[in-house]
């Protein structure tokens, strides 16, 4: 994965796409003017295709392609049968659909704390918030590392609860060699650009081995119907186009390669940043196969703004992923959660870092140089 020697002055952006979309532009062309040249452009050859290609790389039975992400988790919410009144267990950590999905129904996302290690939801704080009115539970696979599944499926098994993984960014990601995405009752991916595996626009991914979940969100992308005209109940249009699903198939065959490059980027990241005072580096689970759809760390001492600032001002541009927990936004002001003080505090402290396959050894030179002057000036 070597290339060529980064400009100490060049801007270093957090996610760099031309690399990638250089590598296979002769494949993407071919693809994309195929399509052009069948005129067809909804639901065609090419979807099917890559549905059947999902469903067999994640061992699922059912791969339902999708609009965005965002529908993934509404529609998967409604497959799993979240309706008015529900409660639903999740994460205050992460992107706003996660609890929007929920919250479209007239749902109610009960937020549980994470645990510090991995940032994901700490499965020992979910049994205390179960109650007659829970339904589901939907784990984030934060930053592309699993969730612990086991013991939240057994959780989800006693109580009788639906487990939706949110998936938006931990395509390719293992728990104890299975995929994310067909370990719980059903999983929500996302397509969008900056994913790991990404359209040129948005896309998602419904996957099940339940065939009744299957064929609902089947009909829901499609208005509600099985049969055009035939409308069964209020759907959605929430089907992939034939050029971003021909697209998501040449980028595909390269998930693995462009993953494992990931993984190479962090390992570096973590020989440079180690013994950098008041800087926590992301800790990889035994039980997991990190994507690293972002190498995330902590900044300690309230100096994460500061760092933030400082890199920018070399060049180096990062993300806060998140900086507001959902319980803090003005719509979940009044959401049932408990005590939250990781959430809140990682909120204050973690910084995203540039990240891509391809991303040259002395960038992130640049980069761990630039956050040790930060943190120590």
């Amino acid at each position: 994965m070597s290339a060529p020697t980064a400009n100490p002055t060049q801007k270093i952006p957090i996610l760099d796409l031309k690399p990638e979309i250089a590598s296979i532009r002769e494949e993407l062309n071919a693809a994309i003017n195929g399509v052009l040249d069948s005129t067809h452009f909804i639901m065609g050859p090419n979807v099917k295709a890559f549905e059947q290609e999902i469903a067999d790389y994640l061992g699922v039975d059912h791969a339902v392609a999708l609009n965005s992400g965002t529908d993934a988790l509404i529609l998967g919410c409604d497959a799993i049968g979240i309706r008015p009144g529900d409660e639903v267990i999740t994460t205050p950590f992460t992107f706003f659909a996660t609890g929007e999905a929920v919250s479209h129904f007239r749902a109610t996302p009960v937020f549980i704390d994470i645990d510090p290690v991995t940032y994901n939801i700490d499965v020992n704080l979910i049994e205390s918030r179960i109650n007659d009115k829970t339904k589901a539970i939907i784990p984030v696979h934060l930053y592309g590392q699993s969730v612990d599944m086991d013991p939240l499926m057994a959780l989800a098994a006693k109580h009788g609860l639906k487990v939706l993984e949110d998936c938006a960014q931990s395509f390719g990601a293992e728990y104890r060699g299975a995929k994310t995405g067909a370990i719980g009752h059903s999983g929500a991916f996302s397509f969008f650009p900056s994913k790991n595996l990404g359209a040129f626009g948005d896309g998602g991914m419904f996957t099940t081995n339940d065939p009744a979940m299957a064929e609902r969100v089947r009909m829901m992308r499609v208005h509600g119907a099985k049969k055009k005209y035939y409308n069964e109940t209020v759907g959605v249009n929430s089907r992939l186009d034939e050029i971003q699903a021909a697209i998501l198939r040449v980028k595909f065959k390269h998930i693995d390669a462009w993953n494992q490059g990931r993984r190479e980027v962090a390992a570096r990241y973590f020989d440079l940043l180690a013994g950098i005072e008041g800087v926590i580096a992301p800790t990889t689970m035994d039980y997991a196969t990190h994507v690293f759809h972002q190498y995330t760390i902590r900044v300690l001492g309230g100096k994460r703004d500061t760092v933030q600032k400082k890199l920018e001002e070399e060049g180096i541009s990062t993300m806060l992923y998140y900086p507001v927990a959902l319980h803090r936004l003005p719509v979940y002001a009044n959401a049932p959660h408990g005590p939250l003080p990781v959430s809140d505090q990682l909120s204050d402290e973690v910084i995203s870092l540039p990240i891509w396959p391809t991303l040259e050894a002395d960038k992130q030179e640049r980069i761990a140089d630039a956050i040790r002057r930060a943190v120590q000036g």
